[in-house]
């Protein structure tokens, strides 16, 4: 007996224009036929497209299916078929929304389908509209409590904004779609997600949110969006950690392909339909959705490990075992897509900060992975290329040490992008990577949101904890604060109390999780916590404000 055929999500909505949206969903066979039934009574139908993902993997790492601790079904990465399909719903009228359905045949004639839920073009100027802030789900624990939270306590969102970081490990299949802990990305954005968390001895499952079947996303490319290369290790966590960057790769691969032997997003770009721009494709682009032009920007690094001794490739040096080999270093945390001035990424930027769409907008947002301002550990050292510093013994033969330096005044975020959008009026910078919640404020008045303390938190730099820097380097690497020199603003509702009493300027937590709602029929961009120790307590709303 076969067994019933099913989807692997359920459909979500991609690319609204202002007479259509996309459709897309997965499953685990190619099928005979794949269609979306919507519309009164569901009469109209539209064919899906159908490709398969080409890198798609699971390993001795995954938790999928039988396998629960290491090793038990796989000892090194194995194809995973997954077919992803999409079909263009069209003809749809602004700021109506439909019914709609997907149903996969099957090749022997067997057929699945979704629940019914609802599309709607992109909304029109002067729609109210609630946009979801989010970023750095990466499977964590308290991910599925914040996606149900946000569908408790504010109902259907209109859109949704990820600012990177989806998963950990892009190319490992279970992590989009059925990890067995249950914290997978999909089935987490659309209240499919079965996770449990436990307090004083007491469960509480939560499911995530039904979200995206309802409500457009749009996300941009973090760090672990991006691959190393391909299939030079054994396992996809090495896989995604053997990155280097491009001109090096030229170096050591001439002739071959520098996809396969630098760094890429192929899975990521394979599985999101996003607005693209001429230069960048989806990796960077910009969007008119309602009252807002969103501009989405590449602007991630390769994450190292501070640490400084001598195993560790890190941000501030080469292992110790691996100083003969070049084709073995990470060559720090070099930048995947440049964005320094005069850049291709850049030149865009401008152009686009000219553009009639950008410029007669009511609100202009500025998405992307990096944080420009935080209190978290991850914006140290500067958004820089790293400058290579090798020692040599005193016959110059042998390399006793490679070291990198990061120079703060060359920061390209600070020193070319920030001045760019400043004077283009832009009024808010959403951001991530550092897993917390705080908030800056620049002198002209342009807000900064890092809203990434969802599924967990890596600390604040702040009172006595510290950022691990390297010591006698020539940089001087800030160990508190905001290195970029903003002081964080308050929350202006309920911020939470330190250990001393006084009120704290930021939320993070493995505890409390956060979301953000942008609601574009005020210009308020809300802060909500909610404590997981307590399944009863009440979704707190702690800050606000106002864009200009």
């Amino acid at each position: 007996m076969t067994s019933a055929p099913q989807l692997l999500t359920d459909p979500f909505l991609q690319l609204p224009t202002e007479t259509s949206v996309r459709v897309v969903w997965f499953t685990e066979f190619a099928g005979a036929k794949h269609i979306v039934t919507y519309g009164e009574n569901l009469k109209q139908a539209a064919k899906a497209s159908t490709t398969k993902l080409s890198r798609t993997r699971e390993d001795q790492q995954s938790r999928v299916a039988n396998q629960t601790q290491n090793g038990q079904v796989y000892q090194q990465p194995v194809g995973r078929n997954i077919w992803r399909h999409e079909a263009e719903v069209a003809g749809l009228t602004p700021n109506v929304r439909v019914n709609y359905r997907v149903t996969s045949v099957r090749e022997d004639g067997e057929n699945v389908s979704s629940n019914i839920f609802t599309l709607a073009p992109t909304p029109k100027a002067n729609t109210s509209l609630k946009i979801l802030l989010t970023s750095d789900h990466q499977l964590k624990p308290m991910t599925a409590a914040n996606l149900q939270k946000v569908v408790e306590t504010v109902g259907q969102v209109d859109g949704v904004w990820f600012a990177g970081d989806l998963v950990n490990t892009p190319d490992r299949a279970s992590e989009w779609f059925d990890d067995n802990q249950g914290g997978a990305l999909f089935p987490g954005l659309q209240g499919r997600a079965k996770y449990e968390m436990q307090h004083n001895g007491v469960k509480t499952t939560y499911s995530g949110g039904e979200i995206i079947q309802h409500a457009p996303i749009f996300t941009c490319i973090g760090n672990h969006e991006v691959m190393g290369r391909f299939a030079r290790t054994r396992s996809l966590n090495g896989e995604f950690d053997d990155t280097i960057p491009r001109a090096v790769a030229q170096r050591f691969y001439s002739g071959k392909s520098l996809i396969d032997n630098s760094f890429n997003t192929n899975t990521y770009e394979e599985i999101f339909t996003l607005p693209t721009s001429k230069e960048g494709g989806k990796r960077y682009y910009a969007v008119s959705f309602g009252d807002v032009r969103l501009v989405v920007l590449y602007i991630t690094n390769m994450w190292r490990t501070p640490k400084l001794d001598a195993k560790h490739k890190g941000k501030y040096q080469e292992a110790e075992n691996n100083l003969d080999n070049p084709e073995n270093w990470g060559y720090g945390q070099h930048i995947f897509e440049p964005i320094a001035k005069g850049s291709k990424q850049y030149n865009w930027l401008e152009e686009e900060l000219q553009s009639p769409e950008f410029k007669q907008a009511k609100y202009k947002v500025v998405m992307f992975h990096h944080p420009p301002h935080t209190l978290g550990d991850n914006i140290v050292p500067a958004y820089t290329d790293p400058i290579q510093i090798i020692e040599r013994d005193g016959t110059e033969s042998t390399i006793k040490a490679v070291r990198y330096e990061y120079h703060k005044n060359v920061d390209y975020i600070i020193r070319d992008v920030v001045p760019l959008i400043e004077a283009a009026d832009v009024q808010f910078v959403f951001y991530g990577h550092s897993h917390l919640w705080n908030r800056f404020v620049s002198p002209s008045g342009m807000h900064f949101l890092e809203t990434s303390n969802v599924g967990n938190s890596y600390g604040a730099a702040w009172g006595d904890r510290k950022r691990e820097v390297p010591i006698g380097y020539q940089e001087d690497y800030v160990k508190l604060g905001d290195p970029n020199g903003l002081e964080p603003v308050m929350p202006s509702i309920a911020p939470l109390l330190g250990e001393d009493g006084q009120p704290l300027p930021y939320i993070a937590s493995n505890d409390i999780t956060v979301f953000s709602i942008f609601d574009t029929a005020i210009g308020t961009v809300s802060s909500y916590r909610f404590d997981t120790r307590k399944p009863d307590s009440k979704v707190v709303k702690f800050d606000e404000f106002k864009l200009k």
